[in-house]
Parts: C-alpha cells; structure tokens; sequence
C-alpha cells in the first residue's frame, strides 16, 4: 500500500489505538493502585533505531512521548523472536530514570525482520532500599535507592528468566504486588507486539516502516511552524526547588531559551551543581532528554493540540546540560526525586516562553504534588505498602480562564485513587479528601485550587512517605499583576496539643490515632484579581472557592449574606475597587520568600557562583555551594559583588588547595 497523506493519518490512527490497547492492558492487570489509578506508566512503539512514534492518547504519563530508547536497544548484540528486555538502572543508558522505573521493551518481527520495538515502563510503588517507597530527598547515592538490574533479558526466545523475577522480588517490600505488575507489564508489550503485526498485514512491511519515517517527520514540521510564531531572542527564566537537600538551601534551575527561526535551544547552564541529595536529573547530557525536553512538548502542544506527539516534535531542538550539575549528574548521584527537578525544568521553560509570548502562557503550576504512600500492617500483621494518591495543586491561571482546580500543570497527568479503593488496601481512615479554599492565587484568571487530604492511621509503626514535597518556603509565581500562589502544608496531628508543621519532610512515623493531613501548594494567577468580574467572583464565594474574606480584600469584592443567599454588594464593591491602587508592576509576581532571596543572590552573583563551581572537580560543588552562600550571608552585602565573590572564591581555593580555574 502507497503512503500518501491519506493513509498516514490511518497509519497514524491505527499505530494510536495500538498504543492505547497496551495501555488498557496495563491498567486492567496490573495490581498496585499506582499503575492502575493513579496511572504511572507509559507506553510507547518506537522505531528500529530507538525513536519513538506513538504513544496512547488518553492514558499514563505524557512524559516519554519523545524518548528515545536507542541506548538500552544498542546494548544487546542480537535479538530473536520472543525477547523481552527490562532495567530500571538509572545509569544504563539514561533511559530508566529513577530506580522505581521498570523499563522493558519487545522487538516485533515480520518474516525474520525487526519491524518496531514496543516498549514502555511503571513506576513500582517500592522497589526497596532505605526508605519505604524507595525515594526520599535525604538519600545521597544511588545505591540506597533500591535494587537495580542491568539491561538484561527478561524473556529469551519466549523462556522466562526465572531468576531475574526472582531477584526482584527478594528486594522489595511487597513482592507479590511488584510481581504482579511485572507480569501485566508482559502482557502490554505482548498486545502490542499483535496490534502492530495486524497493522503491519493491513499496510505491508515497506510501507509500515516508510509510514513511521513520515510520522517522525510530520511532527517536525508541526514543531518548527509553531516555533517560526515565537520571536527570535533569548530568553532566561529560573526557579528554586525549596530545598536541595534537607534542612538546605534552595536549588536553583535555571534556563535560557533562545529561539531562532524554527529551531529553539534550551540551556540550563546556570542551574545548581550536583546535589548530595536526591533531587539530581540523571540525563547523560542527551540534548533531547525527556527530562528536560517535557516543558518544551507542553508548550508546543498548547500552542497547536493538533501536533503530533512523537520524537520529531522534539527534532528542532536540543539542550545544553552541563556536565556535574542537577540536571546532568554523575554517579553515584541519588536521583529518586528526579520528577520534583523535572517539574521545576518544565515550569522555568513556560516561564521563559511567557516572556516570549505573554499573552498565550499560563502562570506557574506548583510543580510539587506530594505522592503519598503508606507502609503499615493490617489487623491480622499482614504487610501494606502501598500508595494513596498524589496531592498537589491545580493548574496556574491562564490568559482566558482559571486554571484546573486540584491537579494540573507539570503533574496534572496523575490521577487520584478513589478514598474507597486505598481504604480497601490500607488500614488508614479517611476524614477529609478535597479541595481547600482560599488556595487559588487571586487573579483576573484565578489559579487552580489545591487539594486536602487528611486521614487517620490505624496501625503501629506505620510509614508515611511523601516524595516530592515542595512550594512550602517559595511559592508559585503568577503574572501580569495577579497575585503568587499559596505554600502548602504537612502536618501531623493538626489542631491538638502535638501539632507539628512538617514543611519538605517526605518520611514519617506514625502511632496508632495519628492524623496527617497535606494539603497542596496554590498555583499562581493571571492578570489583575481587581479586574476579575464581581459575578465570578460571587460563584467562587457560593461554592466554597473563595472566602468572603478574600473575596474583599484580594479582590475588592463586598459579598453580602451567605451560602447560595450570598450577592454582590455592589456600592460597596465600587468603593473598594476605587480606593485601592493599581496592580502590582513588573510581568511576574515572585512572592516574599523569593524577591527576598533574590535580593541577595542576584542574577550576577549566582553567575559568579555558577563560574567557579564548575571550575572545582564535581565532588566538590555542593560543599563549596553551601559554604559560598554561609559565607554570604555573615558577610553581608557591603561592597561590589565581583569584587566580593572574587575574594570568597579565592580564600576557598587556598583553604581547601582546589586547583586553579584553568587547570581544573
């Protein structure tokens, strides 16, 4: 069969729908919440050199739409009918990124010739280690992040390894739930392997592999007509992560963009240096790395929902990822919390395009959904490990609406569990699982509301893991006058005696009646909230949005009565709005905690800092990080910065005998 544009769109409808039979395969076999309700997984078929085509269209996490699996299909020699091919080593090829990743990948053959891999990954609630869930921030190597295999094959000629299933099953925590989505894992890769063997009957092997060629090329060419509309510049935009390990300081992921034509270059030189903690990218300095590249995709596809997801759309790019720092670690780095650092790449990338197009960008999501898991036991001693769903904020306020309320942005693929599923898998009781109030930042275009999760714990020696805490010190930025997001919270035991604010922690003990309760980070809001219409701002008021506290004072709204008798008091509101000034100056609204920071770490000072820090070898970075800032803050900031860096850097080098910048 000829491929004309005719046939490529049922080429690229019927490579789809394989896709999504791989993903409704998972789901409905797999056994941990994780997989099949929150939905931690992705699928993907690939060419024969590594590059992926399709991807489902409605399941799993959108992340991978461009990976790129050539190096883990290049360290095996050969393969045969029947291979199944697995790790989840974050440094084998840098494809697997954190150790919960399993990744495995099937060849589909035709007559005795590769056709496409199908391939894909979950994320296994534990895979063992230190810490239940396997991930924390205070983990600094990688070894202490769980079992890991090396790329090795699974299945040979169609023959289990037995041995391999069982070495993972002997390092993880619930080994009959990991061995169970290992095994649906199989089974979506061997759905796809006879989706793409029906395809491949209905269009004829040359045309198949002719077809994909054009699928890769017709997405950039949707991608370079959607760059060729943003105007040529460079345009830089940073953002911290609260804390780059704990108790630290905040790390620092910085990026310029600089569009030229239809080609757009994304360096991250000026981010944080490797951390001794768990918060490192491990990218191998691939310059279209899905780690670093995501944002990039999310602003393409806003920008045209019609584009193809696939690995041309990333063709007219590339990033720049210095070698040794958060975004380009070097083992034995920890890199469990990858995702909290992936979504601070994403949110930096839309804001320096909102600098390029400021009127189609939203404001900052959170980038901080704190992924609650439990390990406990039952009544009869049974052990649980299990997850009980993210909890984060909702999506930042756009130029035409508000955003999404309870999930959106960088983690807004990730979907709840139902209360009445994770109370069947965990003995923990649920007293409240929804949305707070007064967690939208006031805008023109509210942002998202956060969600509140709170529940009782049943069982002695429980533990609580919360990974990817974040937005507790520096909240979410809006723009164009609207106000920041809100901070979240986590709190054990709140409202008694014991309350205890836990700020970033991500592991907690528990006893038998303690209640925790998260609540996630605000987003940020667009445009002036005093500009909002009072109609809106009354619906928010009657559904339990906004506060008519709020209501006055962050957006010069007087409600009158309450509950659905509440009405606008329109005098009253006329009166507010014009006594109160104009918004706030400047296209991007920080917070406190940040202008505060930033004060003293200017951009000139962390450019000087980013200089010297990569001339140091990169065991020596995050030391030298920690002692610069000390050292700042005593000495105040009397003086020209160069001059005083400068001094600081020099009296480093003698105290420690670093070598010289050249010859480092």
């Amino acid at each position: 069969m000829a491929v004309d544009e005719r046939n490529l769109q049922v080429l690229a409808n019927f490579c789809a729908a394989a896709a999504d039979a791989m993903a409704f395969t998972l789901m409905r076999t797999a056994h941990s919440a994780f997989v099949k309700e929150t939905e931690d997984f992705s699928c993907q078929i690939v060419t024969r050199e590594g590059l992926a085509f399709t991807s489902p269209r409605h399941f799993g996490a959108p992340w991978y739409s461009g990976i790129d699996y050539r190096p883990l299909l290049d360290m095996f020699d050969s393969y045969v009918e029947g291979d199944i091919c697995v790790t989840n080593d974050p440094y084998s090829g840098f494809v697997a990124t954190h150790s919960p990743d399993l990744h495995i990948w099937k060849p589909v053959f035709h007559e005795g010739r590769i056709a496409c891999f199908v391939v894909g990954h979950i994320h296994n609630t534990d895979v063992g280690g230190a810490v239940p869930a396997s991930l924390s921030r205070s983990l600094t190597e990688i070894e202490q992040e769980g079992v890991r295999i090396p790329p090795v094959k699974l299945v040979a000629g169609g023959v289990l390894n037995d041995f391999v299933v069982e070495v993972l099953r002997a390092n993880v925590r619930s080994p009959d739930q990991n061995g169970g989505d290992l095994h649906a894992q199989l089974a979506c890769v061997n759905v796809g392997e006879r989706k793409i063997r029906e395809i491949i009957r209905r269009f004829g092997f040359d045309a198949f592999i002719e077809g994909v060629g054009m699928l890769l090329d017709y997405a950039d060419r949707q991608a370079r007509a959607v760059l060729r509309k943003v105007p040529d510049g460079d345009y830089f935009f940073a953002d911290y992560a609260d804390e780059d390990s704990v108790g630290g300081r905040p790390c620092r992921v910085a990026l310029t963009l600089r569009i030229r034509g239809d080609e757009a270059e994304l360096d991250y030189t000026g981010s944080d240096p490797q951390l001794a903690s768990s918060l490192n990218m491990p990218t191998g300095g691939r310059e279209r790395h899905p780690l670093v590249m995501v944002g990039l995709t999310y602003v393409l596809y806003t920008l045209n929902n019609d584009i193809l997801l696939n690995a041309g759309t990333l063709r007219p790019a590339r990033a720049i990822l210095p070698e040794g720092t958060v975004v380009n670690a070097q083992r034995p780095a920890a890199v469990g919390m990858r995702s909290l650092t992936c979504a601070m790449t994403q949110i930096v990338t839309v804001g320096a395009f909102a600098q390029a197009l400021p009127h189609l960008m939203p404001a900052a999501s959170p980038g901080g959904n704190a992924i609650l898991n439990v390990k406990t036991a039952d009544r009869a001693g049974r052990p649980v490990m299990a997850s009980i769903g993210p909890v984060g904020g909702g999506g930042g306020g756009t130029p035409f609406c508000d955003g999404s309320d309870g999930a959106g942005g960088a983690t807004g693929f990730l979907r709840n569990t139902p209360v009445e599923i994770s109370e069947a898998e965990v003995p923990v009781h649920f007293l409240r699982y929804g949305l707070h109030p007064d967690t939208g930042a006031p805008g023109r275009y509210r942002g998202g509301l956060s969600a509140v999760m709170e529940f009782r714990v049943s069982s002695p020696e429980t533990v609580v893991t919360a990974r990817n805490r974040n937005r507790s010190l520096m909240p979410s930025w809006g723009v164009q006058g609207a106000h920041a997001g809100v901070v979240s919270h986590f709190v054990r035991n709140p409202g008694t005696a014991g309350e205890a604010e836990l700020g970033n922690t991500d592991v907690v003990h528990c006893d038998p009646g303690d209640v925790i309760r998260v609540i996630g980070p605000g987003a940020g809001g667009y445009g002036d909230p005093f500009r909002r219409p009072p109609e809106a701002v009354l619906a928010d008021v009657r559904c339990g949005y906004v506060s008519p506290g709020s209501a006055r004072a962050d957006y010069g709204v007087a409600i009158a009565g309450e509950g659905v008798r509440a009405q606008v008091d329109e005098a009253a509101t006329a009166a507010l709005r014009a006594a109160t000034g104009t918004a706030a100056s400047g296209m991007f609204t920080f917070g406190r905690e940040r202008v505060a920071f930033e004060s003293v770490w200017t951009r000139e000072r962390y450019d000087l800092l980013t200089e010297f820090l990569a001339s140091v070898p990169v065991g020596w970075r995050f030391f030298l990080k920690h002692r610069i800032f000390d050292t700042v803050a005593q000495a105040g900031q009397d003086g020209a910065v160069r001059e005083q860096m400068a001094a600081i850097f020099a009296r480093l080098r003698a105290q420690y005998g670093l070598p010289a910048a050249a010859s480092a």
